[in-house]
């Protein structure tokens, strides 16, 4: 019995050798061939970085990494910025970031800019002022717009007593106005009408304006500012309670109603 029992598992040892060393073709389903390969690539197109339309004036570093700018092209970008200037074209951009043309091309399309800089008959007509004070041109001198009387306004074609009021009641709302473009804001002023008035005035005299905190700020404090509502004000700091903390006035683009073609001028009046 015992040495029946001995080929019994000599044999069945045998029998298991054999069929593990035996190979068996690979049959391809090619169905399942075709199910895979779609899946795969839905796969990398959930990996690929989507891009949203930005305005390139609020390239942060982690922004400008993932978008494939160097450090040094980064770098120009935000020491132009600290000079209180805007790129307001993707020409601009490229002279002040010495970025290459490829890459340009790839992330040009999701530029946004403020509806102002598009308006052809602006651009033309502040290449126009610009390059009548880089010549120091004795002709025209421009008289500074935040001292301008309404007397003085109304005498500029388009501009009776009503318009010329609410230029200084803007003003004066705003604290002083920091760039030209913000009189494009003012409330029925016509384009070119605004147009004539920066032909002959600019701001020369800055105020000096004690920036927001937004890490701070209290709901009332962030209304005081014109571009923000309530509800907007509303929204920062509950986006700030709920995230610890604002690490860059982009994210102020994620908030509800926030007015997205104003963050240029808002970020002359917040500080993290």
């Amino acid at each position: 019995m015992l040495f029946f029992l001995i080929l019994v598992q000599v044999g069945y040892y045998l029998y298991q050798s054999h069929n593990f060393n035996q190979t068996y073709p690979l049959l391809l389903d090619a169905a399942a061939q075709v199910k895979i390969d779609s899946l795969k690539n839905a796969m990398v197109k959930s990996d690929t970085l989507r891009v949203y339309p930005f305005n390139p004036n609020f390239i942060t570093d982690f922004k400008g990494y993932t978008l494939g700018m160097s450090v040094d092209e980064i770098d120009r970008l935000h020491k132009f910025r600290a000079s209180d200037k805007f790129v307001n074209s993707v020409e601009d951009f490229q002279e002040v970031t010495d970025i290459s043309d490829s890459l340009l091309k790839i992330i040009s399309p999701y530029f946004k800019f403020p509806e102002w800089t598009q308006n052809e008959k602006y651009s033309s007509a502040n290449k126009k002022v610009v390059n009548q004070v880089g010549r120091k041109s004795k002709s025209i001198v421009l008289k500074d717009l935040n001292t301008a009387s309404a007397e003085e306004l109304k005498k500029i074609n388009g501009i009776g007593e009503k318009l010329s009021e609410r230029i200084i009641k803007f003003r004066n709302r705003l604290g002083g106005f920091l760039v030209d473009e913000q009189l494009y804001e003012v409330y029925y002023l016509d384009k070119e009408v605004a147009e004539r008035v920066l032909k002959e005035y600019t701001v020369l005299s800055k105020p000096k304006i004690a920036k927001i905190n937004v890490n701070t700020a209290t709901v009332e404090e962030l209304s005081k500012l014109i571009y923000i509502q309530k509800q907007v004000a509303v929204g920062i700091v509950n986006y700030r309670n709920l995230n610890g903390s604002i690490n860059s006035l982009n994210e102020l683009l994620i908030v509800k109603d926030f007015p997205v073609d104003k963050i240029d001028r808002i970020a002359l009046y917040l500080s993290l």
